[in-house]
């Protein structure tokens, strides 16, 4: 019988976390790496350089790769000669040990995760509880499947019970146009299939825990369903165009991942979750000498690519922009903006837009006139750091308060990840506003463009609180313009057809 020690386990799920927060796995890097030297579309391809760079320097500096430091979802395998010397459950280890990694002082990971969902969703302030799921397996170890996932690509999972004889290629296709670019591609697609509705779900969750492997399983060729599933979707999704961060480009998927289980005879329930840019997880082992040891990847991994200061960029200072100047930039085009911005997200924007309704005063200091709001809710700082790593949230989560901002607030200008519903670009062009879209999953080398940063309203939000920026030349892709037009839209129709042209054979 194998006794693993309780604070073995802990401390392991505590490394593992840490671990995974700013080191991406290397076949991750690796097949980003191809997907930045195949890219033809620039756009597209800067947004992978910056992602990229972005990894390197969180793997040197140990800060996370995504202000989204996600929600923990464990995987555990208990060998059934396993046995713990502590008297704590295996789901009080795993909360212990995230608890510990997000509230570690030297590294500290923004804390996502609310009690209370239905009502009044208040912060539990550690990121617990962890979302885990035990089974028993033989043998005399524990294996042990982690992952930390965004919200943005969290929120893109879609859940379906087709009949037994429906294509579940027709209704993934059909689906991932639809899922816009919150999830922040290019990343890696989950697929459940069988079971029942619930198990579907953990199927496609577990299947993004697998290594990246679809060029080897290209060049041996199918042998089963499963793979034979993953193969038409790869070559398909990509197809479609869609592209880094949803500009338009050669690669939407890295890979897709497959997990089947026996299904009753009428149902054929699917699930598909996508992994984000960030693709935080690891795979390892405890066998009862001790925790785990995580040896850090070599640097050589990484390429290395110089970002410069963007060739051809147009540099902005948004302190007293006019909306005659915003109406010159046009969609695609690429700015270095610097300046005082304001942030708010979700939770702000409801109060903002829950005061003017009321016909209440903002709160002092906050002034959105001629001014830029940024969605982002950062990391906390450590060292001298102004900011922890800020990256762009999913915009399309605020479609619903851009009229009431661009009418009463005398906002401008929005900055935030992935596409705008018909709705928002409908009010941008109503306002000759403008919508620019920073790269998610570069939020460490986001923050080192912010100077100066303090919280101007609403720190009872904590992540969520309004603070004032100041930025110099902070990267960005002018998404919507002043006219409605939208990159999200053009981009991928543009580059679905140019994939067409050049014949690009993802599947040889």
């Amino acid at each position: 019988m194998t006794v693993i020690k309780q604070q073995d386990f802990i401390d392991s799920i505590y490394d593992a976390l840490q671990y995974i927060s700013y080191y991406h796995p290397i076949d991750f890097v690796r097949s980003l790496r191809k997907a930045y030297e195949r890219e033809q579309n620039p756009a597209a391809k800067n947004a992978i350089a910056q992602i990229l760079v972005n990894s390197k320097m969180c793997a040197i500096g140990h800060r996370p790769l995504c202000q989204d430091t996600g929600i923990v979802t464990c995987f555990v395998r208990l060998g059934m000669n396993v046995t713990f010397d502590g008297d704590m459950t295996i789901e009080e280890m795993v909360n212990e040990g995230t608890r510990r990694a997000y509230c570690c002082a030297e590294n500290p990971l923004r804390k996502s995760v609310l009690v209370d969902p239905i009502g009044a969703r208040v912060n539990t302030k550690d990121n617990t509880p962890a979302i885990t799921h035990i089974s028993t397996i033989p043998g005399d170890k524990v294996e042990i499947l982690i992952a930390s996932k965004g919200g943005g690509s969290e929120n893109k999972s879609k859940l379906v019970m087709l009949n037994p004889s429906d294509s579940i290629e027709d209704w993934v296709l059909e689906q991932l146009p639809h899922m816009g670019a919150g999830w922040c591609p290019p990343g890696i697609l989950g697929v459940g299939v069988g079971g029942t509705m619930e198990k579907a779900a953990v199927l496609a969750k577990e299947s993004l825990m697998d290594p990246i492997d679809i060029e080897e399983l290209i060049a041996k060729g199918a042998e089963t369903s499963e793979e034979k599933l993953r193969l038409e979707l790869y070559d398909r999704i990509n197809k479609l165009g869609i592209g880094a961060q949803g500009l338009g480009g050669m690669t939407t998927v890295l890979d897709v991942k497959v997990k089947t289980y026996p299904t009753h005879a009428v149902a054929k329930p699917v699930a598909i979750i996508p992994n984000c840019a960030a693709s935080r997880h690891i795979h390892f082992e405890l066998d009862g000498t001790g925790p785990v040891n995580l040896v850090p990847p070599s640097l050589d991994e990484w390429p290395d690519i110089e970002l410069g200061n963007a060739d051809g960029a147009r540099r902005v200072n948004l302190d007293g922009i006019t909306k005659e100047e915003i109406a010159t930039w046009k969609t695609g085009e690429t700015l270095l903006i610097s300046g005082t911005i304001l942030t708010g997200r979700d939770a702000a924007h409801k109060r903002i837009c829950d005061l003017i309704a009321q016909g209440k005063p903002l709160p002092e200091g906050v002034d959105f006139k001629g001014k830029f709001i940024y969605y982002v809710g950062p990391v906390p700082a450590v060292g001298d750091e102004v900011i922890g790593p800020a990256g762009p949230t999913t915009s399309t989560r605020m479609d619903k308060f851009v009229e009431t901002m661009l009418s009463e607030t005398g906002l401008i200008g929005m900055i935030g990840k992935s596409e705008r519903g018909q709705q928002a670009t409908d009010s941008i062009k109503k306002h000759g506003a403008v919508y620019l879209m920073a790269v998610g999953g570069a939020a460490y080398l986001v923050s080192k463009a912010i100077k100066k940063a303090r919280v101007v309203a609403f720190p009872e939000l904590g992540m969520e609180a309004i603070h004032e920026f100041e930025v110099k030349d902070m990267p960005v892709t002018v998404a919507v313009d002043s006219q409605g037009n939208n990159i999200h839209l053009t981009g991928p129709a543009e580059w679905k057809e140019k994939i067409k042209q050049i014949d690009f054979k993802y599947i040889e």
